[in-house]
């Protein structure tokens, strides 16, 4: 058994890979505490439910995103910014992929699809996770608009909404057909392009390329 000090941290870093490679409904408490290297026990002194530790899961996976995509979205340069949120974005499922072989989802998407219209407090959570992450994404289109980087007309928030669900549609075909992580940030890189002041490219390797406007 490993140390009872450390065992909540290892259960909620067990379920959160058990969750991502196979799913929530098909990993019981006794896999988590195998997993884990703790007992039964141990686990409900921590959590009261399985359903207890999918809201510990999705913190752990929030604080890890908060922290890469407030880096991305405050990068000093505003065009760099830009194209940091969506190259993120892909890189954290690249990371996904490397490690389990795959791509996997998204944590959140995932466990969207099968608790948000069975479990309240999940979905509550869930919607929270969703909306900062919409809001690190404004972050750096509205720093975009504001240098003159964005098509005129061009509204941040529906951008940045657009750019969400560009992300989670992207990770979830790419889960569903097998292809490469890389595919994502270019989904995520062409739609920003789109949205583009003229003569400007996505700059999907060195920023907008030419940078923001001084």
């Amino acid at each position: 058994m490993g140390r009872t000090s450390d065992a909540r941290e290892r259960i909620v870093r067990a379920a959160a890979r058990l969750f991502l490679t196979a799913s929530y409904e098909s990993v019981g408490v006794e896999d988590v505490c195998l997993a884990a290297d703790v007992r039964k026990g141990s686990f409900y002194h921590y959590f009261r439910s399985k359903a207890d530790l999918a809201l510990a899961v999705i913190d752990f996976h929030a604080t890890a995103l908060d922290e890469r995509m407030t880096r991305a979205a405050t990068t000093p340069d505003p065009a760099a910014a830009l194209v940091a949120v969506a190259r993120t974005i892909g890189e954290i499922q690249t990371g996904f992929e490397l490690r389990f072989g795959h791509v996997v989802g998204c944590p959140f998407g995932n466990l969207a699809a099968e608790l948000s219209t069975a479990d309240d407090a999940v979905r509550i959570r869930l919607a929270r996770v969703f909306t900062d992450w919409r809001r690190q994404i404004a972050l750096a289109c509205h720093r975009a608009a504001g240098h003159g980087l964005l098509r005129p007309g061009t509204d941040p928030e529906r951008l940045a909404r657009a750019l969400l669900a560009q992300a989670q549609g992207a990770i979830l075909l790419a889960k569903v057909d097998g292809s490469p992580a890389r595919d994502i940030a270019d989904a995520l890189h062409d739609l920003i392009a789109a949205h583009l002041s003229q003569g400007r490219n996505s700059g999907r390797n060195s920023g907008l390329n030419e940078g923001a406007p001084t």
